[in-house]
């Protein structure tokens, strides 16, 4: 790795900066084409049903329609990134309420919105399946018989692993140390067991979904899309539509909002179909609404942790057993085990005995996806309040505790990657310099939190061209989508190159003119381009070097080496401050610190932001955001004046302290930021509330009606 050393703390001015604040940058909604029509899509009004007829004749003959397409006309298309089991259009069988069985292409937006209303489908109601466990009942409804047939891109042509329960989408289990931790358990000096309930919620971006496609006079495919997987997107849609790849140009407009939730975007599978038949381009913006009633959320989840510990307060043992609530398709998780994301063992505790059983089931509600954190946050949310019940049985301070059981030089996860460098110690250690000393009136109280994160890896390229001027173009396959990717590479080809950084120039190209990359997410981008940025810096300098002249084009390449040692894991703490109104149970935000262990900063200004952003996105989703359903499978906070989004009057006085440690993975040494700063808050603002009031909330978020359900002792 590359250990230059250069200075980062030189003013900043980013790339795509000025674009942004004129109003000058398109998002996915701003761009149109001649002739471009309006989509629009009938949904189903059942969670769960047999469809037996679809009438279109009146859609077909309104004024200004071009196309209704039903899945009898289109076939069995599904779509998905690791298993294709969600129809484009459904064909016999409707899965959830919003569940698409009809597309229209019109002039206008008013006349395909008037089609739709205008198309009559005629249902037999299935019995429905809300609840993850009652769909792994011995009896209960098969959602997915086709299961087997699906195309599954992990395992391609070969034998499907067997499930457990015909509603299983995903499983796996973890495991390190002894086999069978049944006898440590019966010798063990005290054994604790509690289940944990998290919700379903929208990763909260305020830019819906949108796309528009078109085919060109050759045949291809254009697709503007807010996407952020273009490769991903690209191969998913060769697939549905039996055409190949080259065939395909994805073209990825500025994302705005995205906190995890555009790995998958569906609408362009069905405009694809409508372009195809009209002959014209097609365009789609979905509405807010939409948006929460139709759209992917964080999985739901129930986590049942049971710990063993001796008389000195360490672990020995511990077996977790996770259900997600999957929804009505698996279709939006990209890990190939078909859980939500890769977390589940970057806990910061040290445990020599451990077994995770891990499922995600098939249920007739919103399809489930990754979220910022998909994994982490409903993990953290249990963990750290466990720890809490177990401190307080064996008479522990709560900060004292987690620094007799953090991991240190030479343990391992939960499932038993080494860590290098851990940080957990030193990070506690920070935050108790930092906790105020004086004591909190009554009804006022702090809660603490600790928690960590991989940095991601994968496999990138980028290429770079330099210039007889001394200029430096960058050409990149990654979407920015909203953190500064641009201005990162900018300043890592500057720093590399010993030029300044507006000599560099940085732009994202579409699957046909950039190198493949697997796109934002996982606290990747800064680590894999950053040091594929490196690799090419590295090759202009040693062109540079053999005397060449004129324009010099070269291609930087980085494949993430996890899994050759040990794991590049940050390490973070939260204390937050509430005060708790008795009568009411209403929870006030007064005050926070995040501490966190930090390598090479590259982008400073941008490595706050993460940070502050970060910590508002989990407040939002510690205080106020849901999405429960009605007894039939309807989402209940259809819009956004329902679906409560955090605004600045609601964020205390934050205050950040960075703890340097060993050099990260990344560029320079640099190490993640993206998913540290959200993933404790909730667990911190409940052992808090706990302090405060003395009731611990076993579910989340904490609303007041949660807290005064509690106080009154009136729990669900």
């Amino acid at each position: 790795m590359t250990t230059l050393t250069t200075n980062f703390d030189i003013p900043e001015t980013r790339v795509d900066g000025r674009e942004k604040v004129s109003g000058r940058l398109a998002y996915t909604a701003d761009v149109t084409r001649p002739g471009a029509l309006w989509a629009a899509f009938a949904t189903s009004p059942h969670a769960h049903a047999r469809i037996v007829r679809v009438d279109v004749s009146a859609a077909r003959a309104l004024p200004g329609v071009r196309a209704v397409l039903t899945g009898a006309d289109i076939g069995v298309r599904r779509l998905g990134r690791q298993l294709y089991d969600w129809p484009v259009l459904a064909c016999d069988v409707v899965r959830f309420i919003g569940d698409r069985v009809a597309a229209v292409a019109a002039d206008t937006r008013e006349a395909a919105e008037a089609a739709v209303r205008a198309i009559a489908v005629t249902y037999e109601e299935l019995p429905a399946v809300l609840d993850p466990q009652a769909a792994l009942a011995a009896d209960a409804p098969v959602l997915h018989p086709e299961w087997p047939s699906y195309y599954y891109a992990f395992w391609g042509d070969r034998p499907r692993p067997p499930r457990a329960h015909p509603n299983i989408q995903g499983a796996l289990v973890l495991a390190k140390g002894e086999a069978d931790l049944e006898p440590i358990f019966a010798r063990a000096h005290r054994v604790f067991e509690h289940a944990f309930r998290a919700p379903r919620q929208h990763a909260g971006y305020i830019e819906p979904r949108s796309t528009i496609v078109w085919l060109d006079d050759d045949g291809r495919v254009h697709v503007h899309s807010p996407n952020k997987t273009p490769f991903s997107l690209r191969r998913q849609l060769a697939r549905v539509a039996g055409i190949r790849e080259e065939q395909i140009v994805i073209e990825t407009s500025a994302i705005g909002g995205d906190f995890g939730g555009k790995g998958l975007t569906v609408d362009e599978f069905p405009c694809y179909f409508l372009a195809k038949a009209t002959g014209r381009p097609v365009r789609y913006v979905q509405t807010h609404g939409e948006e929460l009633r139709e759209g992917t959320t964080r999985h739901g989840a129930i986590v049942t942790l049971r710990t063993a510990v001796d008389a000195d307060g360490a672990f020995l043992a511990h077996a977790s057993t996770v259900l997600y609530d999957g929804g009505a398709y698996a279709a939006a998780k990209p890990i190939p085990h078909l859980l939500p994301g890769n977390g589940y063992g970057a806990i910061p505790y040290r445990v020599p005995n451990v077994r995770l059983d891990l499922r995600a089931v098939y249920t007739n509600t919103l399809p489930a996806a990754h979220v910022r954190g998909p994994s982490e946050v409903q993990t953290f949310f249990a963990w750290e309040q466990h720890v809490e019940l177990i401190a307080e049985a064996l008479g522990y301070d709560v900060l004292a505790f987690r620094r007799r059981n953090v991991v240190g030089p030479g343990d391992t996860m939960l499932t038993g990657e080494r860590v290098e460098a851990p940080m957990g110690e030193a990070v506690l250690a920070a935050l108790e310099r930092e906790l105020p000393r004086e004591p909190l009136p009554a009804g006022r109280a702090r809660g603490i939190a600790l928690t960590c994160g991989h940095t991601g890896g994968g496999t990138t390229s980028v290429r770079a061209t330099l210039h007889a001027d001394g200029r430096v173009d960058v050409l990149v396959g990654v979407p920015d989508q909203g953190v500064g990717v641009f201005t990162v590479v900018q300043r890592v080809m500057a720093a590399a190159l010993e030029i300044a950084p507006e000599r560099v120039a940085v732009r994202r190209g579409s699957t046909v003119d950039a190198l493949a990359d697997p796109g934002s997410g996982h606290s990747r981008v800064t680590h894999i381009v950053g040091r594929a940025t490196q690799d090419a810096a590295a090759k202009l300098r040693a062109a540079i070097l053999a005397g060449e002249t004129g324009p010099c084009e070269v291609v930087g390449t980085f494949t993430d080496p996890h899994g050759d040692g040990g794991s590049d894991i940050s390490f973070a703490a939260y204390a937050i401050e509430v005060q708790v109104d008795r009568e009411t149970g209403a929870v006030a935000l007064r005050d926070a610190i995040f501490v966190t262990d930090v390598g090479q900063i590259i982008n400073p200004t941008a490595h706050q932001g993460q940070i502050d952003g970060g910590f508002i996105f989990g407040l939002g989703q510690a205080v106020m955001e849901e999405i429960p359903l009605d007894e039939s499978g309807r989402v209940a906070t259809p819009s956004l004046g329902e679906y409560k989004l955090p605004g600045m009057r609601d964020v205390p006085p934050l205050r950040t302290v960075l703890v340097r440690g060993a050099a990260g993975d990344g560029p320079f040494g640099a190490k993640m930021a993206g998913e540290l700063s959200h993933t404790g808050v909730i667990p911190a603002i409940a052992n808090a509330v706990y302090h405060a009031v003395g009731v611990r909330l076993l579910e989340y978020p904490v609303t007041a009606e949660r807290v005064h359900a509690a106080l009154s002792g009136d729990r669900p």
